[in-house]
């Protein structure tokens, strides 16, 4: 089962490192507060039990243009690409845990790394592998490992209908679609494609012109996201595949919805069901179809 608490107190470890390296030594009580809260979280990562899995691994090629038969690739375009695939997948990794903001730096960028091990064998391209900055509990699965699966699952999702790109793209981050976007942007302004290879899944682009359709149907005018805020009240919920249906007031319409990973505690939903209250969610619809909610935050209650 994939918990978020880790990634929550990895990054939290993270931000006060760097808050007590820029407090000075005339506040006394806030270094102790900071300090006395650093040591609770390094004593329940350590309680965590190790991972000794396997890394997670994947194989990325390309074709077309820049590449020169199985002798090479030019330098520029293998750098771009390689570059803003890395890009995408560790804005998905670094949105787990929060919700990006639309500018500066990926958060947890050092944590969220590939490795390139090798070339591929058979076409040219790089063998992957997540750098593994940190041991993981044995329940969890690496955020670079979602990330992976997630960015294998848009660029599957461009190539297929509707309805499948709008399952994927309604739970990824908008600025994380929009680093997908750049990759496809790098393959299409360079007529390359690309294969991407992972957990004995494979997506390929066949021409550039597959490339260029999948680009345009992650654009604002063929997939559109739009916050809103519906009222209503919860009917069921399963906090473990994190979903829930939500009725309309006023409506017989329920509509079925999920809960973003970055919310904890979504067991609390089913003690409020048939409560009237007003949820925030992203609406994400593709094309004509329909269209998908995510609950992007607890609701207020009424006392």
């Amino acid at each position: 089962m994939i918990t978020y608490d880790r990634l929550h107190l990895l990054a939290e470890q993270n931000f006060l490192r760097e808050q007590l390296a820029g407090l000075p030594t005339s506040a006394r009580l806030t270094r102790m507060s900071t300090e006395s809260r650093l040591r609770t979280i390094e004593t329940q990562l350590a309680e965590m039990p190790v991972d000794e899995r396997e890394p997670a691994r994947a194989r990325l090629t390309f074709n077309g243009a820049p590449v020169i038969g199985r002798h090479g690739i030019f330098a520029d375009f293998g750098m771009r690409a390689v570059s803003s695939f890395t890009d995408a997948v560790a804005s998905i990794a670094a949105s787990l845990v929060a919700p990006l903001a639309s500018m500066g730096p990926i958060p947890n960028r050092d944590q969220n790394q590939l490795l390139i091990t090798n070339t591929a064998v058979g076409s040219f391209g790089f063998e992957l592998e997540e750098f593994r900055g940190a041991q993981l509990p044995l329940e969890d699965e690496s955020a670079m490992a979602i990330a992976l699966d997630r960015t294998h699952a848009l660029l599957q999702g461009t190539l297929g209908s509707d309805e499948d790109l709008a399952d994927v793209a309604s739970e990824t981050d908008p600025r994380a679609l929009e680093k997908i976007r750049t990759f496809l942007k790098v393959l299409a302004d360079s007529d390359a494609v690309c294969a991407l290879q992972y957990r004995g899944r494979g997506v390929r682009f066949t021409d550039v012109g597959q490339v260029r359709a999948s680009l345009a149907r992650l654009g604002a005018d063929n997939l559109r996201e739009s916050e809103q805020q519906l009222h209503g009240e919860f009917v069921g919920v399963l906090p473990k595949s994190r979903t829930f249906e939500f009725k309309l007031t006023g409506e017989e319409k329920i509509i079925r919805a999920k809960v973003a990973p970055t919310m904890q505690n979504v067991d609390e939903l089913n003690q409020h069901l048939h409560q009237t209250v007003a949820i925030h969610v992203m609406t994400t619809q593709v094309g004509n179809g329909r269209p998908r909610y995510l609950l992007t935050r607890m609701p207020a209650w009424a006392a």
